[in-house]
């Protein structure tokens, strides 16, 4: 498995954000991750990713134990992630949000440092352009800033992919988008897979969930309720009463 969590939990006071979740992903799929508001979703690729330590539980990637490194560091290792509300640097442009999250593989030279805002190489510029152009983004040199709410989620995607990860964790990407632009985003992570990469979706919209993941896991009350196909989560009446609801899944 690329990614295993083992019995992971999470407090906030009295609140137990995420309880003892167990998950096992293997490399090469887009795994989807559903629940109510409030579930714990976002609060356990919090801790996948660094960005909240465990109370409890161990977390493996590739087979070694990350439960404790911070984000940058796992950002090494190859996990990247957008979030829930989108985090850009909105002074920067479009392209130079994209270089910043090259960071972690550009060469460090003594040139470089001496520049008050880094001297990126060509091929550093060639990759995020690519990016760019893969995203649907073609106004390189606008503020990110200035972007429409679904064109800054694509950079937020983009700016994930340029760090060259092998597990991408998802947070509500399609939110913002038009029908037109979530089915091209439905295609973009099925060339990502492809392409050997491994996703892990949150995700509102059940019917991009369904039509793109190979496994799901349900989340309620910070608890684990079921994983498996999706015809499988489609069919449980168990999630159904948590959260899709008949009509959702007609």
């Amino acid at each position: 498995m690329l990614l295993e969590c083992d019995r992971i939990s999470k407090r906030f006071g009295g609140v137990h954000a995420v309880a003892e979740v167990d998950l096992a992903i293997a490399a090469g799929q887009v795994f989807g991750l559903i629940g109510p508001n409030g579930a714990g979703k976002t609060t356990l690729v919090n801790l996948i990713s660094g960005h909240l330590r465990v109370d409890g539980g161990a977390i493996r990637f590739d087979g070694a134990d990350v439960t404790r490194l911070a984000p940058h560091e796992l950002t090494a290792r190859g996990i990247a992630r957008t979030f829930q509300g989108v985090r850009l640097f909105k002074g920067l442009s479009v392209l130079e949000n994209v270089l910043v999250g090259r960071h972690v593989r550009m060469r460090s030279d003594a040139l470089r440092r001496l520049w008050p805002r880094g001297v990126p190489d060509r091929l550093d510029r060639e990759r995020a352009a690519q990016l760019l152009e893969r995203l649907g983004l073609t106004r390189p040199h606008a503020l990110a800033g200035g972007l429409a709410y679904g064109d800054q989620r694509r950079l937020e995607i983009a700016r994930a992919l340029a760090s060259e990860p092998r597990l991408l964790i998802l947070d509500e990407p399609a939110a913002g988008m038009n029908p037109a632009e979530s089915a091209r985003l439905r295609d973009l992570m099925r060339a990502l897979v492809a392409e050997d990469l491994t996703i892990v979706l949150i995700e509102h919209d059940v019917r991009l969930v369904m039509d793109t993941c190979e496994r799901v896991a349900v989340l309620n009350f910070g608890r684990k309720i079921a994983e498996g196909t999706p015809a499988e989560i489609q069919a449980s009446a168990t999630v159904r009463e948590a959260y899709l609801g008949a009509e959702d899944v007609a």
